[in-house]
Parts: C-alpha cells; structure tokens; sequence
C-alpha cells in the first residue's frame, strides 16, 4: 500500500511541542510559520502501530507493562535483518528514551566531577545531560574534510587529563548526517581501549540512511569493542514515536550490564506499557512504512539541497542519514543574531540555533525537513525570498 506522506495534518492544539511551543522559544507564530525545529516528522506513524494503540484503548485498561519477550524477539529479529547484528535477549535494558539513557549510563560508568568526551557539533542534549548528572564536558571539535566531518583523535588524545572515563558518540551524526566508515570507528575503539575509556553509542537515527548508504551498526562493524561498549538504539527517531519515550540499551559485556543495571534500578526499570507495544509493533510490521518513508526524505532532501545551493551564501552539509539539514551562513557575511532575525522575523521558521550544538556549530543552523514536500518548498521561497 502506498503510504500517503503529502496528507496535510494540523498539529496545533495537539500537545505537539514542534508546532505548539515553537511561539514562546523562537517567536516564530504557528499561525503564519513553519515549524522546523525539534526531530520529529509530520507524518502518521505507521498504521500497525495506531492499530496496536487503538486495541489497547478499546481493552480500556492500562496497568503496568509486563512480559517483555514480544518487544525482545522483535528487537532481535530487526537487528539481525537490518544490521547484520546478532545480539541476545539479555542483553537489552529498556529505559524511558534514549536520554534517560545516556544518564543512566553516566551514572553507572563515572562518577561526579569526571569528565566525558563527546565531539562537536553534536545533539544538544549530550551536553546538556552530561553536566546536570555533575559531570564535565570535554569537547573534541569534528574537522571538516571534503564538506563532511572527520575526527581528529590526534588532537584529542593530545589535550586529555587523565579524567575522562567515558567518550560519547552519535551514529549516524546528529547534525551533519555522517555515517561513520568502519576504519573510523576502529579507530575510535583502539583509542578507547588506549585511554580506559567506556564507549557510549547513540545509534537513535540508524534507520534513517539514504539509499546508496549503509549505516554501520558499531558492534556488528568492530565486534572487539563489546568488553567496552554500549549501543542504544529506538524506534522513534524513524518511526515517528517520539512520545512513546522508550529506547534500548544493548551491552553484551555482563560486568558492563551489571553496572547498568544498578544504575538503572536506581531510577526505576518498570518500562512505559505504550511505548513499548508502539516499539513491537513498528519493529515487526513497519519495515515497509519505513522504506516509504526513506524514498520520501530522500526526495525532500534533494528538493531542500537544491534551494539552498541558490541562495548566496548558503552551504548545506551532504547527508548520509537523517532528516535534518546542517547549513553553513556564514558566507552570508551575517552575524548569528542578525541571521536567526531575519530567519525567524522575516522567513518565519523555527529552527534550531547551531551554537546550541557546541563548538563550530555558531555559524549553522539545523533545519527538519521531515514534513509535506509543499511545506519544503514553502520554506526554501521564504529562504529565498528572506536571504537572496
């Protein structure tokens, strides 16, 4: 059946922090602006998953969730399927996002005052995280090689103080859309392996790789780092399920699992009942949704690219994966203040302020191209309109 992604869906009024909070953080009105913000998509999830939601609320009772081996032996078949990865029940602790689970991790594999690597520009969130668990950030700055990133652990092992005790990554890359080569990620468990460090893989955007791409799931692509690495994965970066706060966090290493799971008991490990039967079901019957979905974006993003390649000035990052343009302005010859004006007073669009994604982030902006090809090519007239 082919999935219609050009249904025009209003999400005002829906509890939707993309439309409805986008007035009150960038001053950009859903009446008259474009939302193009926050990672989720304005599309349905797919229809096995609103049927698995609707047979729960016809049931009418929602205590708590038990018997996880349905979500286990669906997570185990996807990760086979798609990623060539063959991993065992008992591996997987499930937590209430992705982010949850960062600080769960941080708590079980630190202590305060330590710090944690992460390279920059990346998701907002790790930093954030990071220093709300009373750790300290230790930025390692990606370099850009042939208009995409690179790390340089030749610098970073250079200005280490002995502190670290955890390096934490994206993969693919959030912004910037790279997918890590297998050398690259060899490399980085050999200087993890150097310097004691435990290896911290955020994987959430995985299933959202273009065609001609293919992501490398870290463990299926260095099975050697399994003593120190742990991998956490979800669907509702590609699923749309945002709401359903659930991921899972896959650590084959039993002495690692074990400091998770202390950690993890610490805050509570009932999992949330609707996020994990909306996970079963996307990861069971969704595969075609998704396939749709990719074919989708990838026109979007050709669509979106092309429009900023005409505007002066303008220098969009060529993505591997994601739904989520990185754009360079600083060729505009603007400063970030009178940039993020004229974005969100003029073209009104929100998006999210690439400083907030650290350092060489201060002359980019992200912007989310996961909605109707028409609000796409909305947004690049107002683009064109705005800065041309």
């Amino acid at each position: 059946m082919l999935i219609d992604f050009d249904q025009p869906i209003n999400r005002i009024n829906s509890n939707s922090i993309k439309w409805d909070a986008m007035e009150k953080l960038y001053g950009v009105s859903p009446k008259d602006g474009l939302a193009m913000w926050v990672a989720d998509m304005d599309f349905k999830a797919p229809e096995a998953v609103n049927l698995c939601i609707k047979n729960m609320s016809e049931h009418g009772i929602h205590g708590y969730f038990g018997d996880d081996s349905g979500y286990k032996t669906a997570l185990r078949s996807w990760m086979s399927k798609k990623h060539n990865w063959e991993i065992e029940d008992s591996w997987s602790a499930e937590t209430h996002g992705l982010g949850a689970a960062i600080g769960i991790s941080l708590r079980a594999y630190s202590e305060p005052g330590d710090e944690v690597i992460i390279f920059s520009p990346v998701y907002h969130s790790f930093a954030r995280i990071i220093k709300a668990n009373n750790r300290k950030v230790k930025e390692a700055k990606l370099q850009i090689e042939n208009g995409i990133y690179k790390f340089d652990l030749d610098n970073l092992g250079k200005s280490l103080s002995g502190n670290e005790k955890i390096m934490l990554f994206c993969s693919p890359h959030n912004p910037g859309g790279r997918i890590w080569k297998k050398n690259e990620l060899e490399d980085l468990v050999t200087f993890c392996e150097a310097h004691n460090l435990v290896l911290l893989c955020d994987e959430i955007h995985a299933d959202l790789t273009y065609p001609n791409f293919k992501h490398n799931t870290l463990l299926a692509a260095v099975p050697s780092a399994k003593n120190r690495a742990v991998v956490m994965v979800s669907t509702t970066k590609p699923f749309n399920l945002s709401g359903g706060e659930m991921g899972s966090v896959i650590i084959p290493d039993p002495d690692l699992r074990n400091k998770f799971d202390l950690a993890h008991e610490a805050t509570g490990k009932m999992p949330n009942r609707i996020g994990m039967k909306m996970a079963e079901a996307a990861y069971l019957y969704g595969e075609e949704w998704l396939f749709q979905l990719v074919n989708y974006l990838e026109k979007n993003k050709f669509c979106f690219e092309q429009g900023i390649k005409s505007i002066k000035g303008f220098e969009s990052m060529p993505l591997q994966s994601t739904y989520l343009a990185w754009i360079n302005f600083e060729k505009t010859g603007l400063s970030p203040t009178e940039f993020y004006r004229l974005l969100f007073k003029e073209a009104k669009i929100a998006a999210n302020i690439g400083s907030s994604f650290g350092s060489g982030g201060e002359m980019y902006v992200r912007i989310n191209f996961a909605c109707r090809k028409a609000i796409v090519e909305d947004a690049i007239e107002r683009l064109q309109n705005t800065f041309s």
